[in-house]
């Protein structure tokens, strides 16, 4: 596979900003509180799922404080639909006792910080932070990374190494590609069945149609 010139990473990145220069997260939520919970439970699990579970959990714990003394079991009743409930549920309540213990119910809106809590690792504290403050971070779900490949933009094999690929390449406007990469791998350059004749605005810079995933 061809990697991609410095004009054509130009080229997608100038094209994927004119596309994508408004685009937000598709997760609903309120506040910082909410959008943690709703990236955690995201790991591999469908935006559309996370948001049809998310009222209902919202509802019955709307603070760190509220779900820190929430019932284990009753959580799990919350988010039963959603892949791995048991673990996701065991790290949302650990979660929101340090947020209440450490970081006084609020919280810690920087990327050293939020990796200390329960179920958040690096991507999600980069997801969190780019939608919640614009920060100029990168971060790659199944989505960036199958995108990434198939433009010539990475050949790395783990969502880690095209991650600090993607941000040499592009070095700023990293939150709004991010959101843009995601979208345009959601709806277009699909894992399967890709718009490449339909819809695809990016096909002079495409390298490859194969299915790439992350090791």
């Amino acid at each position: 596979m061809k990697k991609a010139t410095k004009k054509e990473i130009e080229g997608l990145k100038t094209a994927l900003l004119e596309r994508y220069s408004d685009a937000v997260t598709e997760l609903s939520y309120l506040n910082a509180f909410e959008l943690v919970i709703a990236v955690a439970l995201s790991a591999q699990c469908t935006d559309k799922r996370v948001n049809l579970i998310t009222p209902a959990l919202f509802k019955a714990y709307p603070t760190a404080e509220a779900l820190a003394g929430a019932d284990i079991e009753e959580v799990k009743r919350l988010i039963q639909s959603c892949s791995f409930f048991n673990n996701k549920a065991l790290n949302l309540i650990a979660m929101a006792k340090r947020v209440v213990e450490v970081y006084g119910g609020e919280i810690p809106l920087d990327e050293k910080e939020l990796v200390t809590l329960a179920g958040v690792g690096q991507k999600t504290a980069h997801v969190v932070l780019i939608e919640y403050t614009q920060a100029n971070l990168m971060a790659v779900d199944t989505h960036v990374f199958r995108v990434s490949h198939r433009l010539g933009l990475s050949d790395d094999v783990s969502a880690t190494a095209t991650e600090e690929t993607l941000v040499k390449k592009f070095k700023t406007n990293l939150h709004q590609l991010h959101q843009g990469l995601v979208l345009f791998g959601r709806y277009i350059c699909t894992a399967k069945n890709p718009k490449c004749d339909t819809e695809c605005f990016l096909n002079e810079f495409c390298k490859s149609k194969d299915g790439f995933k992350p090791r």
